[in-house]
């Protein structure tokens, strides 16, 4: 499937971020969603792996002056860095995600976008990425090796299918359960209205042994006036029937009625997932989605400031 001209624009974004941002930066953005476990890997601040004397080229930053002061000469120190190694994308793929979003785009290529953000920064760090996609009929594996432009292609090429089958949210929940390497980020991708609660019981045992993060993608209210300007003119219609919501029903009171509902839950997942120590981005663009990642890596670095680390308003 070719993506739309905006999801290419705020994939070149996703790509620029991940390639201006300095490894120990794009590590430490990472470690604010994820649980760090012990790598046997040099370059951070965990046990000590290595003691040198300084040589030239070596930069100041890595000097012990507390070592190099017993020792009477400078010395370099190395230490263990925390990672994940393995990081699982796992997407919904049921109908319900062909949803309009308010910014005119299906809520797959929302959440598509959203995945490329994680993958981006991932391999960056050279972790080793999964690509899962689950709907009624099937949970698939999709294969990948490769930079980020290859993972576009993979991802790009996976969403274009038929989505006839409806979502199984439990079964991609169940997935996720079952990986054995502990400690690897988990991040499930998927719409407003898929998590209820049956599922918070899968999300506890998930968030118990992986740090975990659902990607939430806001659909538009159907009650909204018509057309959907965004992308272009969408008119909401039913999935199945292919029907419209009538003119009479789109009132402002339906509209604040279904509004305050989407806040009572989406703010009753937010508690859940705190709860665990896992956290939602949730939007309802690309452009918004991108932005909440930002503000969220941002975090791990107080210095900058958003203008920077997106590269400002376009």
């Amino acid at each position: 499937m070719k993506p739309s001209d905006e999801s290419e624009r705020i994939r070149r974004r996703i790509e620029t971020l991940g390639t201006s941002m300095t490894l120990p930066t794009v590590r430490r953005a990472l470690g604010v969603v994820e649980g760090e476990h012990a790598s046997r890997r040099p370059g951070g601040a965990d046990d000590l792996l290595d003691i040198r004397q300084y040589e030239s080229g070596d930069e100041s930053r890595a000097i012990d002056w507390k070592i190099s002061a017993r020792s009477g000469r400078p010395m370099v120190v190395q230490r263990e860095r925390l990672v994940s190694s393995h990081v699982y994308l796992l997407m919904d793929v049921g109908r319900e995600m062909t949803e309009v979003c308010p910014s005119g785009e299906r809520a797959f290529e929302v959440a598509a976008n959203a995945l490329c953000m994680f993958a981006a920064l991932s391999l960056r760090r050279s972790d080793d990425i999964s690509l899962v996609f689950g709907d009624a009929a099937s949970i698939t594996r999709v294969p990948f090796h490769g930079g980020f432009a290859q993972f576009e292609k993979t991802i790009d090429e996976a969403l274009g299918r038929p989505w006839a089958a409806p979502r199984n949210i439990g079964a991609l929940l169940d997935y996720a359960a079952h990986v054995r390497d502990r400690d690897a980020l988990v991040v499930v991708a998927t719409d407003e209205h898929a998590l209820g609660p049956d599922h918070l019981k899968t999300i506890r045992r998930i968030a118990r042994t992986h740090p975990l993060v659902v990607i939430d993608v806001t659909t538009i209210n159907p009650f909204m006036p018509e057309p959907i300007r965004g992308a272009g003119p969408v008119h909401v219609a039913d999935a199945r029937t292919g029907r419209r919501v009538p003119a009479f029903l789109r009132t402002q009171a339906d509209i604040a009625e279904v509004d305050t509902h989407r806040a009572y839950l989406a703010k009753a997942l937010d508690a859940e997932l705190a709860r665990v120590d896992a956290r939602a981005i949730r939007s309802d663009s690309s452009e918004a989605m991108f932005r909440a990642f930002v503000r969220l890596i941002a975090s791990a670095r107080p210095a900058a400031t958003i203008s920077s680390l997106s590269g400002g308003s376009r």
